[in-house]
């Protein structure tokens, strides 16, 4: 297969709702929706906001028990042209949650990633919380 034959699989990093199951992006909803497989932390967590949304998936665990087996088979998945959804129980993945490994292995070589992100606020400056003073 020539190099632009190849499939082109990647990792697309899902953040979830923290809290209501409803503070979820339409861009997170489909690339899950088209995911070939949902890599989350729990299973059975992650079928629930499935089912709440009306979505179905394959869906394989990844957590900090067997993230160093399992993120090699999915960038293997990835390099053969599976889009990977990559979710947390709540959240954004990687920032506190498993999946540092698979991401590590996309960045080394391996198929391009991209973030299903929520809306971003335009002024990136640090925000204060809490009482002035």
């Amino acid at each position: 297969m020539t190099p632009s034959r190849a499939p082109r699989g990647r990792l697309a990093v899902c953040p979830t709702p923290i809290g209501n199951l409803q503070d979820v992006t339409l861009r997170v909803l489909a690339t899950v929706a088209r995911a070939d497989v949902v890599a989350c932390e729990d299973t059975r967590r992650t079928g629930l906001f499935l089912k709440r949304h009306g979505l179905s998936a394959a869906l394989v665990s990844l957590h900090e028990h067997n993230e160093r087996a399992r993120a090699p088979e999915l960038v293997a998945r990835m390099r053969e042209g599976a889009l990977v959804a990559l979710v947390s129980d709540a959240g954004t993945p990687l920032v506190a949650d498993p999946g540092f490994r698979a991401r590590a292995g996309v960045l080394a070589g391996g198929p391009p990633r991209r973030s299903a992100a929520r809306p971003e606020r335009r002024d990136h400056r640090p925000r204060r919380v809490g009482p002035a003073g």
